[in-house]
């Protein structure tokens, strides 16, 4: 029977400094990094061993899986690298801290923005190669999107429009593989695997939104040979 694992990348730096993440390319914190070496030692003692895997191509999420892998002794596993599961992209909040655009705009607007599944917040300007921020600068738009089709790239998303993004390589992808029996890892975003997890449970636009995903902790589906059934666990 399949198996999927998601894991949400483990904490970044700006998960640590309280800052809106989304497309900006940020890496992990040292925190991050312990937390995706012990997601790899949870994985192993569970004696699951993985076929195929997917992330992101933002670096939180390739660090997060080079090194969950390498300390399950997985480190030879096929992956693949998808813009689709990128965190959504959250507009002209990007960068800014989060208790400075609750002081700006209103705690509840903030909130709907963040967590509502079709409410997009107002979009960022352009789409800038590199983003500086406290005198640092990040990678942003760069040379990794080159071969996205036209109009593809976002200056804002919601949970709706990620979800939107991330189904086509969900169903090319990742359930083609679960459906040729292969046992598979994806390492993405809080919204990315909201968005996935709406694919895979069936869950309203409501009960989405509701969906809590903690930085490091993987999350199991075992799915039955056809994949009408699953058991969903905690590693």
């Amino acid at each position: 029977m399949p198996t999927l694992v998601l894991l949400r990348h483990g904490q970044s730096e700006w998960n640590q400094a309280n800052r809106f993440n989304g497309w900006i390319d940020t890496y992990l914190s040292a925190e991050g990094q312990k937390q995706a070496r012990a997601a790899g030692r949870k994985i192993e003692a569970t004696g699951l061993v993985f076929d195929q895997a997917y992330s992101s191509v933002l670096s939180r999420t390739i660090m997060t899986i080079n090194r969950l892998l390498e300390e399950a002794n997985q480190a030879y596993v096929p992956l693949v690298k998808s813009w689709r599961l990128n965190e959504r992209h959250y507009g002209i909040l990007q960068g800014h801290d989060k208790d400075e655009m609750r002081a700006q705009y209103g705690k509840d607007q903030v909130q709907t923005w963040r967590r509502s599944y079709s409410v997009l917040p107002p979009k960022a300007i352009s789409f800038s190669p590199t983003v500086t921020i406290g005198g640092q600068t990040y990678p942003a738009f760069d040379h990794r999107y080159h071969d996205v089709p036209f109009g593809l790239l976002p200056r804002s998303e919601n949970i709706q429009s990620t979800e939107k993004r991330v189904q086509p390589l969900f169903e090319s992808g990742i359930l083609a593989d679960l459906q040729a029996g292969k046992d598979v890892l994806v390492v993405a975003h809080g919204t990315s695997i909201r968005a996935l997890t709406k694919l895979i449970e069936g869950l309203t636009p409501e009960e989405v939104t509701q969906v809590e995903i903690a930085n490091g902790q993987p999350i199991r589906y075992d799915f039955s040979a056809d994949l009408s059934t699953y058991k969903k666990s905690l590693i």
